[in-house]
């Protein structure tokens, strides 16, 4: 097998039984056939397709728990002031619609979606660690590294779900049958003590670079990364802007530090599938167009499907190839970017180009005639073979480096520490698209993420976690105290010790 994880295929994890799948709940960890998960894990390449298989949750954008499409940034744009819902109409993917318009209940919102992904990424971490353990069979820096890469994942799906859902089951093990149903929630400190937990456990063991044929899998620079942002939100100022910048460099914009990232010089060329694992990316997931893939092949995509679903409804026209209509981008956005020159490649603006050449599209619910262009179905990218909607090969930059320069100026702001460090940090996002400088504020630097990394999942993260969201959101229907977090899943409360959220 090709040491590869990015790829992931039906025959890897077919060839696990599905032993971490889920029928009823997120809970459910024991898998289909118990023997043969018990029997499975006895060579170094079966336990490294168990660490592909915790990988696996990262990338796969549908079939989810209800075996719907689970694609993480539609939900968290429409929530956003980035974007609306957009689609078919009111009730297309009413999930999305229920978070846009802050119409929440537990039985009707994308809370399900992001329970079950990051549940069964922790749900598999905890299966392959247990197994790795008394592996003697395992080369041991094999082992350091299999070990390090899975508390990464379970750091980073822990911390999916406690910024989502604040208060949550911890597992930290295999649950066997009887004690599946019986897990209590914890308070979100003990969560974040074990996020930082795995992530300082990881880092030591983690690769500085990986082979190319390796990209996507997680680097010591990623776990810095990471540590530093579960900081920032855990109001830690010092420790986020010292684990940041040990990834941005002493220089900002210029040397490249110990773990070799730089900002492209075009932002644009950031989001090319063209220039896939750049200089800027720290963590990355990967999607490939190349697999074919037709609707017989619902819940084993590992294309981008929120392309095809962010693309003008009914286009005919040139460059773009014609999508659903979500995510349209709002007025709001659109207008305050016009002048910054990252507006162009982030934002599409179809109404205009139809005009321009005579072609048409279909108005989509809520259209504003703007769409997303970072993540935008362009015909040049179109696969060959396989259905064309499902097989777009975009990825998605979780964390990159101009996101780590503006956390780490937000944190040296906060903690009242070095001023001048990050106004150079927010001087170089900058001066990268050509614009001048602006004070070293807070408000400055929250206004350079939203223009920086618009459209790319952090917004309505960041809203939230600085106090803006009751009245950035005010219109979209945000009730303080209540939509600073999803409701639990109504599916997973039942026969359980669970809790729901307050407000829901």
């Amino acid at each position: 097998m090709k040491r590869k994880y990015i790829i992931y295929g039906s025959v890897v994890l077919m060839g696990i039984a599905g032993f971490a799948s889920c029928k009823k709940s997120y809970l459910e960890t024991t898998p289909s056939g118990q023997t043969l998960e018990a029997n499975y894990y006895s060579t170094p390449e079966e336990i490294f397709t168990g660490v592909v298989a915790a990988y696996d949750p990262l990338v796969t954008e549908t079939g989810g728990l209800n075996n719907t499409y689970s694609g993480p940034l539609g939900p968290l744009n429409a929530a956003s002031d980035d974007c609306v819902a957009g689609g078919g109409g009111p009730t297309d993917m009413n999930t999305w619609q229920a978070w846009n318009n802050y119409s929440l209940t537990p039985a009707v919102g994308p809370q399900g979606e992001y329970w079950g992904r990051n549940y069964r990424g922790v749900s598999r971490c905890n299966t392959i660690l247990s197994k790795m353990a008394p592996a003697t069979f395992l080369n041991e820096n094999d082992k350091k590294r299999y070990t390090a890469e899975v508390k990464f994942l379970r750091a980073y799906y822990y911390f999916w779900l406690v910024r989502l859902f604040k208060n949550i089951p911890m597992i930290l093990q295999p649950l066997p049958p009887q004690d599946v149903y019986n897990q209590p929630q914890v308070a979100p400190e003990a969560v974040y003590t074990q996020i930082e937990a795995d992530l300082n456990a990881a880092i030591p063991d983690l690769p500085v670079t990986v082979a190319a044929a390796e990209n996507g899998r997680v680097t010591k620079g990623a776990g810095i990364a990471l540590l530093g942002k579960v900081y920032l939100y855990e109001e830690k100022w010092a420790e986020a802007a010292a684990q940041l910048a040990q990834v941005n460099g002493a220089t900002p914009g210029g040397t490249t530090g110990t773990y070799g990232y730089k900002l492209q010089s075009n932002f644009g060329q950031i989001f090319s599938p063209d220039n896939k694992f750049n200089s800027e990316s720290i963590f990355e997931l990967n999607f490939t167009g190349s697999q074919s893939y037709s609707w017989n092949n619902w819940n084993q995509f590992k294309s981008n499907v929120y392309v095809q679903m962010v693309g003008p409804r009914g286009y005919n026209g040139p460059i773009y190839w014609g999508g659903w209509g979500f995510s349209p981008v709002t007025t709001g956005l659109a207008t305050a970017m016009k002048p910054d020159p990252r507006y162009g490649y982030t934002v599409a603006n179809i109404d205009s180009l139809t005009k321009a050449t005579g072609t048409r599209y279909e108005p989509s619910y809520q259209n504003t005639g703007y769409f997303i262009q970072k993540y935008a179905p362009l015909q040049k990218y179109k696969a060959p073979t396989g259905t064309a909607e499902l097989n777009f090969p975009n990825n998605y930059i979780e964390i990159r480096l101009a996101d780590t320069y503006l956390m780490e100026a937000e944190a040296l702001l906060q903690s009242g520490s070095n001023s001048a460090r990050a106004l150079a940090l927010l001087t170089a996002v900058r001066e990268r698209v050509g614009l001048a400088p602006v004070p070293a504020t807070l408000q400055n630097v929250y206004n350079e993420r939203r223009f920086e990394l618009a459209t790319e999942g952090h917004r309505w993260f960041d809203l939230v976690r600085t106090g803006q969201a009751p009245t950035v959101l005010a219109s979209k229907g945000f009730k303080t105290g209540t939509h600073e977090i999803l409701p639990i899943p109504l599916q997973d409360m039942q026969n359980t010790q669970l809790k729901q959220n307050p407000g829901y």
